[in-house]
């Protein structure tokens, strides 16, 4: 190919380029979890605030656009995790996967307690993709309640690291604000640029019964009927949704509720296994689908007749989710008049109250 034709091809692929970057701003948040034996009420609050972090993070907009949401799930301190690895695990890589977050949130269980800071922040900055994209707004939350400088990795001087690379670190230590300063929990999120707050970790809300939770549990059953698994995975991650589901209704009906509406984001998306998420994307092609990744009620359709199935899937899971939304919005007014004087120093809180600040210094705004 000579050198013309090399310029051509350049310029004709150079539009398209920065359309795509265009389209990937992203909210990447590393969640690091203490779940030494003290942490039973830290991870018992990331299981039941997930949602409403989701919830809140959903109301994000980009130049009028819908951000990608990717967590990313950390455990440190626990004396059952490899000694050699300094007692850390990467549980979760970076993901969009909602319902696979909740899942391995319901699966940490504490133990023991060796707690190393400065190793399981660079642990992260090495082995996530954070990219390098500059409008992506990147952050880490470290939760714990053990002196930030344990360990021999330098807390300094990971926490400057992550700043020098755009990526915040705030700390949320688990005790009273005084011991956190005093244990370097403000030190480190001020060299990584980021927040210092403290929680109680051993606060639980208390479910409020309103007058809609009934309705909207029953909906929520109504909105999984128009999800139309496919694939290898399909029935699987069908499933997973459905156990989601009854783990949040576990915890509360509050919590439940909070994963319905989440539900209804933009950010609640499951291309890999559902078709009408999937019949969404640009690139979607239902003829790609073969017979054998169809489910049941969809094999020996042809194309017109399959695409007029997922599009009435899809009417009907927009009718479901304007129920929803409308009859959150009805309950969150009730409950608010109950929870005014509720404690506000809970781990979603603090989560919520960093991103929409860092956000804003990086031109995301929020609808609400």
């Amino acid at each position: 190919m000579n050198k013309f034709k090399i310029i051509l091809l350049c310029l004709a692929i150079l539009p398209l380029l920065s359309f795509q970057v265009a389209k990937n701003e992203s909210i990447k948040v590393a969640l690091i979890l203490d779940t030494s034996n003290s942490m039973d009420g830290l991870i018992d609050q990331a299981k039941s605030q997930l949602w409403s972090v989701v919830d809140e993070l959903s109301e994000a907009r980009y130049n009028d656009k819908t951000p990608n949401l990717e967590i990313a799930l950390y455990e440190y301190g626990n004396d059952k995790l490899s000694m050699r690895e300094g007692y850390i695990r990467l549980v979760t890589p970076f993901t969009s996967d909602l319902d696979l977050i909740s899942e391995k949130l319901f699966s940490l269980k504490t133990d023991g307690g060796t707690e190393y800071c400065g190793q399981v922040i660079q642990s992260s900055l090495k082995q996530l993709d954070w990219d390098e994209f500059p409008k992506d707004l990147k952050m880490i939350f470290i939760a714990g309640n053990e002196p930030f400088d344990q360990g021999n990795t330098s807390y300094r001087e990971v926490c400057k690291d992550a700043h020098e690379k755009d990526i915040t670190v705030n700390t949320i230590f688990c005790g009273d604000f005084k011991e956190g300063i005093r244990t370097h929990w403000k030190d480190g999120a001020y060299i990584g640029g980021g927040e210092y707050m403290n929680i109680d970790q051993d606060i639980v809300y208390a479910h409020i019964k309103s007058p809609y939770d009934d309705r909207l549990i029953k909906l929520n059953k109504e909105l999984n009927t128009t999800y139309i698994a496919y694939g290898s995975e399909g029935l699987v991650m069908a499933s997973r949704q459905k156990i989601q589901d009854d783990n949040a209704y576990e915890l509360n009906e509050s919590v439940a509720i909070k994963r319905t509406k989440a539900k209804c984001s933009s950010v609640y998306k499951n291309t890999n296994w559902d078709l009408v998420d999937a019949c969404e994307e640009v690139d979607f092609d239902i003829e790609s689908v073969t017979e054998d990744q169809l489910p049941n009620e969809m094999k020996g359709m042809s194309t017109e007749e399959k695409m007029a199935f997922i599009v009435e899937k899809q009417k009907q899971r927009e009718q479901i989710q304007n129920q929803i939304i409308e009859l959150t919005a009805k309950r969150e007014k009730f409950v608010a008049e109950e929870r005014k004087n509720d404690p506000e120093n809970m781990l979603d809180v603090a989560i919520i109250q960093a991103v929409k600040k860092q956000a804003g210094e990086k031109n995301f705004v929020f609808l609400n």
